[in-house]
């Protein structure tokens, strides 16, 4: 290609970049006046004792039962069931709706850090912390729950996250600076994911593409990797801090992040970049965990001052549009019952705590 028609086509593509960005303005504008789209307005499909809807999300359930600090939470495929980690030495699973308490599984190591449920038949869980290891418990009979029915060794430091592919396959992240993908059935690993310069912190899968994921990491990076070639195709930069979590947005395009830096960050896989930034003056804590709403509108953010902040993805970038309090202590964990296959996807939040509670939100 000669250099005047090297000039034409980058010309044209600045043009249609700048397209782009008018109708997405546009879009921002049009919507600007509407009300986000709370999880209460599918609420009253959550449960049949569900409080009235006025149009805010509240706290509706408290789920007691840990002894300890809550560490992490991750809901079922049903999206009714979740189960929790604890410094308590526990996982417990939980029934969202009424509170209550399941079963509890007892761990050998204390030190969880993250846990997992398998979303297709919901048969399986899996915890992973400081003793570098990934263990998966099956659900199928009592006697089962008292021993990891897999160990899962291939890391060199602790486990901070673990987030099951399907029945056969699970994806770990950790400390000593790589991702894992493993075949259950065999505890063997199959794919080892190399690149961040520091500790791993949090993993999501595309809701679109489950062969691609996103890693969050301490070198202030977040990388989208495939798990055909065991390598990365996209790195973004931005955070000036440790990002703890990373969630992908609804339509597996986006990647929400957030960091010890006080923000929350939208990257945009198909501009390559960073497309929004949620920042407020007044909160100059860290970031623990970031999930997003059904329609991925909201943009969910547990924080160490014991809130839960929402950012309105099409909204301010210095305002949250709502702010979540109940905790008494650093919000560890959180997350949205997402599930293509459930009628009550998108109908909770969940947010667990130091102070060993979990809360549900509709």
């Amino acid at each position: 290609m000669t250099n005047s028609g090297l000039a034409e086509k980058i010309k044209a593509t600045k043009q249609e970049v700048r397209a782009l960005k008018n109708k997405i303005e546009e879009a921002r504008q049009a919507k600007a006046d509407v009300d986000s789209p709370c999880l209460e307005t599918v609420a009253k499909n959550f449960t049949q004792k569900a409080m009235k809807d006025d149009g805010r999300i509240k706290w509706r359930r408290n789920l007691k039962g840990h002894f300890g600090k809550v560490y992490a939470m991750h809901w079922a495929g049903d999206c009714q069931k979740l189960v929790s980690a604890s410094q308590d030495g526990k996982l417990i699973l939980w029934e969202a709706s009424t509170a209550n308490k399941v079963t509890a599984i007892p761990l050998r190591s204390s030190w969880v850090m993250s846990c997992a449920f398998e979303r297709s038949r919901n048969l399986m869980v899996a915890c992973g912390g400081l003793d570098n290891l990934c263990s998966i418990y099956n659900l199928g009979s009592a006697s089962s729950l008292m021993r990891a029915s897999r160990e899962l060794s291939a890391h060199d430091g602790y486990l901070s996250c673990c987030r099951f592919v399907d029945e056969t396959k699970i994806l770990t992240c950790s400390g000593d600076a790589s991702c894992i993908l493993w075949d259950v059935e065999r505890a063997e690993a199959l794919t080892f994911f190399m690149g961040h310069t520091g500790d791993v912190m949090s993993l999501s899968i595309s809701p679109d593409d489950p062969n691609l994921f996103v890693s969050g990491a301490c070198d202030s990076t977040s990388k989208v990797w495939d798990t055909r070639t065991g390598k990365c195709t996209h790195t973004f930069s931005g955070h000036e801090s440790d990002i703890n979590s990373v969630a992908f947005f609804p339509n597996g395009s986006t990647i929400g992040s957030g960091s010890d830096d006080s923000s929350c960050r939208l990257f945009d896989m198909r501009a390559y970049g960073e497309v929004h930034k949620f920042v407020n003056e007044k909160i100059l804590c860290g970031i623990t965990s970031v999930d997003f709403s059904k329609s991925g509108r909201l943009f969910f953010a547990g924080y160490d001052n014991y809130n839960c902040y929402i950012w309105d993805s099409l909204g301010s970038s210095s305002r949250p549009c709502h702010q979540l309090q109940g905790h008494d202590n650093r919000v560890s964990c959180l997350g949205v019952n997402h599930s293509p296959d459930s009628p009550f996807s998108g109908t909770a939040l969940c947010t667990g705590s130091w102070d060993t509670f979990l809360k549900i939100w509709v």
